[in-house]
C-alpha cells in the first residue's frame, strides 16, 4: 500500500519541481505591454585612466557629440555607489579593505568638512535631489558638490562643479580647500567617468551620473593561503590566450595613443571584438580543469558582478519608464549587460554600432 501511494506522490513531486514542465516564456509579457520601452545603450569603453602617453582628452569631442545626439536622460558609469561603499566598509572581515579601497574613495575629509558620515551624506544627496531647483544658485551647487564627495560619488560632484562659472569654483557652502583640491584632481583625471560621463551630463543639463558597479558579487572567498594559487591560475589562463588576442589589444593601444577615438570605440563595440576578448578572458578561465577550479570561481564571480550591475542599472530607470539610458562600462561587460537587460520586457537595447556610425 505504501508503495502504491508513493509512486503518484513521486510523479507529482517531479512535476512540481519543474522537470516535467514547459519553460515559461517571459518574452510574451511584451505582447500586452502598453507605453514606451526604456532605451538602453551600453557603450563599451577603454579604461582611460590607463591611457598611454600621447592621449589628448580633447580628442574625445567627436565621441561626446555622438553620445549627446542619443540624448540620454540617465548616464550610468562603472563605479561603486556610495551607498554600497558604506555597506562594504561595515564588513571588513568579508570585504578585504585593500581590495575594495581602489573602488571606494576616502570620504574622511568630506566628513570633516560637512559633518556627515557616508550613510548620512547618501541620505542628504537623495533629499537634495528630490527638491533640486531648475535654476540652482552657485551656493547650492557648491553644497551639493560637498554632499556628493561625502557620499563617495566624485563623478556626480564633478557634474555640479563643471556647471559652476569659473569664479564660483571655490571653497564655501560646505566645501573647504581640501575638497576643492579633490574635485579639481578629478577634473584633471583621464578616468572615463570624468572625461566622458560628467562632461556629457553637463552638455545635456543633467545634475548627476549614476554609479552602478558592484564588487560584492565577485568577492571570491577563499583561504588566504590559496590567494597566490588563485591568482596564478587566472594568470595562466590569460597567458594561454594572449597570443590570440594581443594583436587586437595592440590595435586598441595604438588607436588611443594616436587619439583615433572614434575608430577605437567602433572597434571596442564590435561583436567580433567582444567575442574575442571574452573568449581570451572568461573562456580561457573556464578551461581550468584542475580542482578546486579557480577559473570557474572567477567566471561565476564575474557573472554575479554583471547581474548585480544590471540590477543597479534598472534601479536608475525604475521610476522613469521610457527613459533613454547610457551605460558606460569596460568593454568586456557589454555582452553580459546587453543580454541581461535585453531580457527585460520593458527594455530595448540600442545598437551601439549605429550610434557610433561608420568610419575608420
Amino acid at each position: 500500500m505504501k508503495f502504491r501511494f508513493a509512486v503518484p506522490a513521486l510523479f507529482a513531486l517531479l512535476a512540481w519541481s519543474g522537470m516535467a514542465c514547459a519553460q515559461v516564456d517571459l518574452a510574451k509579457l511584451q505582447q500586452g505591454m502598453a507605453g514606451p520601452h526604456t532605451q538602453v545603450l551600453v557603450l563599451g569603453t577603454a579604461h582611460l585612466s590607463n591611457a598611454p602617453k600621447g592621449f589628448k582628452p580633447e580628442s574625445l569631442q567627436p565621441l561626446l557629440a555622438r553620445l549627446a545626439a542619443f540624448k540620454p536622460d540617465i548616464i550610468a558609469v562603472e563605479s561603486i555607489p556610495g551607498e554600497e561603499c558604506a555597506r562594504i566598509k561595515q564588513y571588513p572581515s568579508i570585504y578585504d579593505p585593500e581590495n575594495i579601497a581602489p573602488f571606494c574613495i576616502d570620504t574622511g575629509k568630506a566628513k570633516a568638512a560637512t559633518g556627515l558620515d557616508q550613510p548620512q551624506a547618501v541620505v542628504a544627496v537623495h533629499e537634495a535631489m528630490k527638491t533640486w531647483p531648475a535654476h540652482p544658485s552657485a551656493a547650492q551647487r557648491r553644497h551639493l558638490v560637498a554632499l556628493f564627495l561625502a557620499a563617495g560619488e566624485p563623478s556626480s560632484a564633478l557634474v555640479q562643479w563643471l556647471q559652476l562659472p569659473e569664479p564660483e569654483r571655490r571653497a564655501g557652502d560646505g566645501l573647504d580647500d581640501a575638497l576643492v583640491a579633490q574635485v579639481n584632481k578629478r577634473l584633471a583625471s583621464n578616468n572615463e567617468a570624468y572625461r566622458i560621463a560628467a562632461p556629457l551630463a553637463v552638455m545635456l543639463g543633467e545634475q548627476r551620473v549614476y554609479p552602478i558597479d558592484d564588487h560584492t558579487g565577485d568577492n571570491v572567498t577563499i583561504p588566504h593561503s590559496q590567494d597566490k594559487a588563485f591568482a596564478a591560475a587566472i594568470r595562466k589562463a590569460w597567458d594561454s590566450s594572449r597570443p590570440s588576442v594581443q594583436p587586437m589589444r595592440d590595435r586598441e593601444h595604438d588607436l588611443l595613443a594616436n587619439n583615433q577615438i572614434m575608430a577605437l570605440y567602433r572597434l571596442l563595440n564590435q561583436p567580433a571584438s567582444q567575442q574575442a576578448a571574452i573568449e581570451a578572458d572568461m573562456g580561457a578561465a573556464l578551461g581550468d580543469g584542475v580542482a578546486p577550479y579557480y577559473g570557474h570561481m572567477y567566471v561565476v564571480g564575474w557573472e554575479a558582478r554583471n547581474l548585480r550591475m544590471a540590477s543597479n542599472i534598472m534601479a536608475t530607470f525604475r521610476e522613469r519608464p521610457g527613459a533613454r539610458v547610457l551605460v558606460i562600462v569596460g568593454a568586456t561587460h557589454k555582452p553580459w549587460l546587453d543580454k541581461i537587460l535585453g531580457q527585460m520586457p520593458n527594455v530595448q537595447i540600442v545598437d551601439a554600432e549605429k550610434v557610433l556610425g561608420a568610419g575608420n
